[in-house]
């Protein structure tokens, strides 16, 4: 039985010692140690927002959606939601069909897809940050629609584009995860939608900030949020934002919004039918906005770290939190009975070795 010996992340705290697994861990020896050393084996990243990475636009089929999970499970990333824009909804149901395929024939050096992130249509056209302009009303009809071809499991949406909440009680019953993003609603709209089950979409980014008499979605979400999403980019949200988030959000946890400059050199790449353009670890629409990020989960580690988040907390919130998110008991997490996705980091957390389902996806690196 295939084996990995380090300083291993569990539940219950750090363990120096061997974790066994096949399809999934059988087991982890070894003594409980407080100050962990390298080599050190986490639970593979799971990201719920990912649109694209080594120069491949998730919303362009089949090979596209394998070439970004190939480049994301590189970096640590085992499990993901494959995530669309905004679009012409033919675009959209052809995205959807492109990542069942996937689900249903997975490559083994590819990051598993769990389903869809569906990032619109059903935001609000003034509130579009770089999505492409073809947002429309939430419609319940058109949601089941989009289910019949592909699991969505988390979807984005504007609650002030939904009259009378009935795309939210569709989504609520049909166990998808409602995400308020892309929004301009009210502080009182986006407390109604937390108490109803909503987590948050790229908090701060693209909805009502926060002010003192109108506190707004960003004001909602440290107030009454138990799950948001943040990008640690470090240019999406700074430090202090991020520390305020993570004190008022009991599970915040990390996405890359990564789009097809991710693992890429700089330069211009699709973005559903935007371009945007790689440079400075940003990705940028011609007109300065941000467009996604060229972010990859394990320097979203490294960046949660630089600024003082211990490793144990910076993991969890990377892998852990966000599948608990979904309802994932053994997806995220380091025990046995669980899914063997592992990665191997050395001392400066350079991602040495990757494995999906028990399977290597990336080569062993001496560390």
């Amino acid at each position: 039985m295939p084996e990995l010996n380090g300083t291993i992340l569990t539940p219950d705290g750090w363990v120096a010692g061997t974790v066994t697994f096949d399809g999934r861990i059988d087991a982890i020896d070894g003594t409980t140690v407080e100050e962990p050393e390298p080599p050190f084996i986490l639970p593979g990243f799971v990201d719920l927002h990912v649109h694209g990475g080594g120069g491949a636009d998730m919303m362009t089929g089949e090979a596209a959606i394998r070439c970004a999970a190939r480049l994301h499970a590189r970096h640590g990333t085992t499990s993901l939601l494959a995530t669309t824009v905004t679009a012409p909804m033919g675009e959209i149901e052809a995205a959807l069909t492109a990542a069942r395929a996937v689900m249903d024939t997975p490559g083994e050096d590819e990051a598993r897809v769990l389903g869809v992130h569906l990032e619109g249509p059903f935001i609000n056209p003034d509130k579009l940050g770089a999505q492409p302009p073809y947002a429309v009303p939430g419609d319940p009809d058109t949601l089941r629609r989009l289910m019949a071809i592909a699991p969505v499991r988390v979807m984005t949406f504007a609650p002030e584009c939904d009259p009378g909440g009935r795309l939210l009680d569709a989504l609520v019953e049909a166990g998808v995860r409602p995400q308020l993003g892309h929004t301009l609603c009210s502080y009182a709209q986006a407390r109604a939608a937390l108490a109803k089950g909503c987590g948050v979409t790229h908090l701060y980014n693209a909805m009502t900030a926060l002010a003192h008499r109108a506190p707004g979605l960003v004001g909602a979400t440290l107030a009454h949020a138990d799950y948001a999403e943040v990008i640690p980019d470090l240019i999406h949200v700074e430090a202090g934002a991020l520390f305020a988030a993570r004190r008022a959000v009991p599970r915040l946890y990390g996405v890359t919004d990564a789009t097809a400059g991710a693992g890429m050199p700089d330069g211009e790449y699709p973005l559903g039918r935007h371009r945007a353009v790689k440079k400075d670890g940003a990705m940028r629409l011609a007109d300065g906005r941000l467009a996604g990020s060229a972010l990859t989960m394990d320097k979203a580690l490294a960046n949660l770290v630089a600024i003082g988040v211990p490793l144990a907390e910076a993991a969890w919130r990377l892998s852990t939190v966000p599948s608990d998110w979904l309802g994932l008991e053994d997806v995220g997490r380091l025990t046995p009975g669980a899914q063997a996705d592992l990665i191997l980091l050395d001392a400066d957390l350079a991602v040495r070795s990757v494995i999906i389902n028990g399977r290597p996806a990336m080569e062993e690196v001496t560390v």
